[in-house]
C-alpha cells in the first residue's frame, strides 16, 4: 500500500486589517498573537497541525512576520515569508506549496485565525484523503456548509500556482464536485474564524 503524505501550510500573513481597526491603537500588531487560553491564535493552529502529524507544517509569514515567528517559536516550523501578502491569498497559498517537498501527495491547509480547528478534524481529513487518494480536494461540511482547514491533493498545485489576487483554492475546485471528497464533521470549529475583538471574547465564553 502506497504511503500517503500529507504536509501542512499555514496561512498566517495577512493584515486582519478588520480586526486591527475595531481593537484600535493598543490592539495587538496582528490578531494571530492574539491570545485565545493563554496562547496565541495561530499558535493553537500549529500545534493542531503538529499534533495531527503534517509534516512538514510550512508556516507563510507576511504583515507581523516577527510577531508571528515569536509567538510560533520552538515549535518544528519551517518558514517561507511571503512579501507581496498584500496582494491576496493566492500569493501566500503559492509561497507555502512551493516549499513542500516532492513526496508530499497533498497539502492540508490552515487558516491562522481557526484556533479551535483540531487535530481530530484535521485527522479525519487526511484519513479520507487516504481512503480517495484520486479526490483532488478534501472539505469538512459542517451542517451542510462547506468549511475549513481544505486539503488539496497535489494534482490541483499546477494550477493553483496559476491563481492570483485574493483567489483561493476553491476557485479551481468550483465545477468539479465529482472530483472533491466531503466529510460531515461535528466540530463547528470548521467554519469558526476570528474578524473581531468580539468574536475572540465570545470564543473566551464557550
Amino acid at each position: 500500500m502506497t504511503t500517503i503524505e500529507v504536509a501542512g501550510v499555514l496561512l498566517a500573513a495577512g493584515e486582519a486589517s478588520r480586526f486591527r481597526a475595531a481593537a484600535g491603537a493598543d490592539g495587538p500588531e496582528t490578531k494571530l498573537v492574539a491570545q485565545h487560553r493563554g496562547k496565541a491564535l495561530v499558535r493553537h493552529v500549529a500545534e493542531a497541525g503538529l499534533a495531527a502529524g503534517l509534516a512538514p507544517l510550512v508556516v507563510v509569514t507576511g504583515h507581523a512576520q516577527d510577531a508571528v515567528r515569536a509567538a510560533l517559536a520552538d515549535l518544528p516550523l519551517i518558514y517561507v515569508h511571503n512579501a507581496n501578502y498584500a496582494g491576496g491569498m493566492a500569493s501566500s497559498l503559492k509561497a507555502g506549496l512551493a516549499q513542500l517537498p516532492s513526496n508530499a501527495c497533498a497539502a492540508l491547509v490552515l487558516l491562522g485565525d481557526m484556533p479551535l480547528v483540531s487535530p481530530a478534524l484535521i485527522a479525519k481529513l487526511v484519513a479520507a484523503f487516504a481512503n480517495d487518494p484520486q479526490a483532488i480536494a478534501v472539505l469538512p461540511v459542517h451542517e451542510g456548509v462547506r468549511g475549513n482547514p481544505v486539503l488539496l491533493s497535489r494534482a490541483v498545485f499546477a494550477e493553483i500556482m496559476q491563481l492570483s489576487g485574493d483567489a483561493g483554492a476553491r476557485q479551481v475546485l468550483r465545477g468539479r464536485d465529482a472530483d472533491v471528497v466531503e466529510v460531515d464533521v461535528d466540530e463547528s470549529a470548521a467554519r469558526l474564524d476570528v474578524d473581531t475583538p468580539a468574536a475572540l471574547r465570545d470564543l473566551a465564553k464557550d
